[in-house]
């Protein structure tokens, strides 16, 4: 069972805005952005692991070059199917003609001299910079996979849009931006004011979301894993959508708490913040190398009251011992991941439909499985980044047929376009008494 998305730990993948002027395109790293594209289309593993293997093989690349590596890697796996359909007036691997279209529009046409590209390549550059992008189909113009478009533009349908492929376009675009940089303030270590304070001090720009009062949002691409105020703990990275979901689940202080899919822990520690380090939170996964991963995070924020719980299934005859004491069970089940396509792009051409039945099946057992811990007068709480209807709605509604024992549930939905930030849905349910 593993979490969705809770943003990246610092300096693992790029976010934020691109670079605002051309980076020196030298050959050496022109040729690297190539052998790294080159790796990541094999979409034999995440992006963000697949550039740490490519950049711990190179080190000699310096901070900046690493930077263009991977902010042109991302930018060609959000626009491939857009690219690749410019790109075909163009010579060369496919890595290569992809890395020159994202630079030469990204950084506007004086970058050609900088590709070396000779009198041909040139003309056929200007050839594909010419295609308009308004006259392609919506699927390439997007670049999103046949199969998710279709998905999308019949849930538009659906939910009654005038124009359905308007509505879809809106939320297209918005999965073509990089996403933002948000931070979440452990209010176990500051508050926000305090925090915002001495990120200023240290050269660093961040400014307060309404839409959530412990999140930030951070200009530019700072190196935040080396401030001071990282290794007291006085924040997490974390897109404002994940801090709104954790708001939603409303935990208190003194209460049992199970994050039934904790994964690294990101939600986790929210979840102990909120409650001011009270009560008890276990952090439930079946992976012990995530659970891992939330050991020095736990350390850093000063929670006490965390307790990871490792498991070998959603039936693990363990969970036993808290069959129906939480006050409150967050499942944030493992999904598509389409709603953090910003941030996440190679996820839409990893995925494939027939995967999404298998998630099904999983989603409705662990659902089941967690709804068994839950007291009475407790909540529940299914979660996912997902935008698709058969991972949220479908998967709430079997619940609550099978399930007459728990109240109506109620909805949180965020969307991209419309939130700017990751996208995610959650339903919450109250077991009654």
């Amino acid at each position: 069972m593993s979490a969705g998305a809770d943003g990246i730990e610092p300096g693992t993948a790029p976010s934020g805005e691109a670079e605002a002027e051309a980076p020196r395109l030298s050959p050496p790293l022109l040729a690297a952005i190539e052998r790294a594209l080159a790796d990541v289309l094999r979409l034999d593993r995440p992006a963000d692991a697949a550039l740490r293997a490519f950049f711990k093989a190179n080190e000699r690349l310096g901070r900046r070059d690493r930077g263009v590596v991977a902010e042109t890697v991302f930018d060609v796996l959000r626009h491939r199917r857009r690219y690749a359909h410019q790109a075909q007036s163009l010579r060369g691997p496919l890595p290569r003609r992809l890395a020159w279209l994202s630079l030469v529009l990204r950084f506007g046409p004086g970058t050609i001299p900088s590709l070396r590209a000779g009198a041909e390549d040139t003309e056929a550059l200007h050839r594909a910079l010419a295609v308009d992008p308004g006259g392609l189909p919506q699927p390439v113009r997007l670049s999103l996979p046949d199969w998710l478009h279709a998905e999308l533009l019949a849930q538009a349908q659906a939910d009654g849009a005038a124009v359905p492929h308007a509505a879809l376009e809106s939320l297209g675009r918005a999965l073509l931006v990089p996403a933002p940089l948000d931070l979440r303030v452990n209010l176990l270590r500051t508050d926000r004011d305090t925090l915002r304070a001495a990120l200023a001090a240290d050269g660093i720009e961040a400014v307060p979301l309404e839409a959530c009062p412990t999140a930030l949002r951070v200009r530019g691409k700072p190196a935040l894993e080396r401030l001071a105020a990282f290794e007291r703990g006085d924040f997490e990275v974390q897109d404002v959508g994940s801090q709104r979901l954790v708001e939603f689940c409303a935990p208190r202080r003194g209460q049992t708490v199970v994050d039934f899919c904790a994964g690294a822990g990101g939600k986790t520690l929210a979840l102990a913040a909120l409650m001011r380090s009270s009560g008890q939170v276990y952090a439930c996964d079946v992976s012990g190398a995530r659970l891992q991963r939330l050991k020095p995070r736990l350390a850093r924020s000063g929670a006490t009251s965390v307790q990871p719980f490792g498991l070998d299934s959603e039936h693990d005859p363990k969970l036993r011992r808290l069959a129906g004491r939480a006050d409150l069970v967050l499942v944030d089940a493992p999904c598509s991941g389409t709603g953090t396509l910003r941030r996440n792009p190679e996820l839409k051409w990893r995925m494939l439909p027939a995967a999404i039945d298998e998630l099904n099946a999983r989603q409705s057992s662990i659902l089941g499985a967690a709804a068994r811990l839950v007291k009475r007068g407790g909540a529940l709480v299914y979660a996912t980044c997902s935008l698709l209807r058969r991972e949220n709605e479908a998967v709430v509604e079997a619940f609550s047929g099978r399930h007459p024992g728990f109240s109506d549930p109620v909805f949180l939905r965020i969307r991209p376009d419309i939130d700017d930030s990751d996208g995610f849905f959650a339903a919450r349910w109250v077991r009654g008494e």
